[in-house]
């Protein structure tokens, strides 16, 4: 497949490809991420028992080798091992991209490290599927992966996003959905847009769209809406208003009658907003 050779030269090395698989439609699987599965050594999967399901689909024969979040630390120095031999290697997760809130991270920063051939072939991501489809402003968001689990941290993460001022996207398990939707109520009330896209790529994708509280009552409303896979998405905060200079500089006059400049200019400044140092030399002009 590749040259290789001995003695005083090392042999070449081989390369570690990111592939992206389907979300969902198997139609979006790539002609290319095909080929790479089939032509590399092996196939390093998150689950091999979800990850052989696909490949038997596309009749893709090459082995199968699970690394997750439990035993991702320990495979590192075989895996490793074989790339530095001159295997090439392909990493996939359960669904979509791998390394967005998957296993994968700590191999391909060990790759990079000895200097190993890391090439990624894109495809689907559950991320910019909801953003393009949500109609939220998407040129500037924020990724969170999946909430916290404990309610006290899961609530401390949304109350968190009160002044984002760009769309915020998360994934959370069906049997949370409504507990979450329930805190973003509470936090935002009607004040922020909320996208709820389920199901993606698949037979029953449902996209939601409205307040926190709206969804959560659509959801209950309707119990098949709560199964599947959830990705979240959150409208910007309103952008805090302009300072007022004139304001400021009303207020700071005022002020000194009473305070030195400098000292009316911090107190005005704290209370608007405004530069203290614009506010000071323009009461000294």
């Amino acid at each position: 497949k590749k040259s290789r050779s001995f003695g005083l030269v090392s042999m070449q090395q081989g390369t570690l490809f990111v592939v992206a698989t389907p979300i969902g439609n198997l139609g979006d699987f790539s002609p290319r991420a095909c080929r790479i599965l089939d032509e590399v050594d092996l196939v390093v999967a998150e689950d091999t028992r979800q990850s052989r399901k696909l490949m038997q689909h596309f009749c893709i024969t090459t082995r199968l080798h699970a690394m997750h979040e439990h035993n991702e630390a320990a495979q590192l120095p075989g895996l490793l091992g074989r790339l530095s031999r001159g295997e090439d290697l392909a990493v996939i997760s359960d669904a979509g991209t791998p390394l967005i809130s998957d296993p994968g991270f700590r191999l391909v920063g060990a790759a990079l490290d000895q200097g190993i051939a890391v090439r990624t072939v894109p495809g689907p991501s559950a991320v910019t599927a909801a953003l393009a489809i949500s109609g939220l402003p998407t040129d500037r968001f924020r990724f969170e992966g999946f909430l916290p689990a404990r309610a006290a941290a899961r609530k401390a993460r949304i109350e968190s996003w009160r002044d984002e001022q760009g769309t915020l996207v998360c994934f959370e398990a069906r049997h949370r959905i409504l507990a979450t939707l329930d805190v973003m109520a509470e936090c935002f009330g009607d004040s922020r847009e909320v996208v709820l896209c389920r199901e993606l790529t698949k037979r029953f994708e449902t996209v939601l769209r409205g307040s926190a509280m709206d969804l959560r009552q659509r959801l209950e409303e309707d119990p098949a809406q709560q199964k599947g896979e959830f990705v979240l998405l959150l409208g910007a905060a309103s952008e805090a208003p302009e300072p007022d200079l004139a304001l400021a500089l009303k207020l700071a006059r005022e002020l000194t009658r009473d305070l030195p400049a400098s000292k009316a200019a911090r107190v005005a400044a704290r209370i608007t907003g405004v530069s203290r140092r614009l506010i000071f030399d323009q009461l000294e002009s």
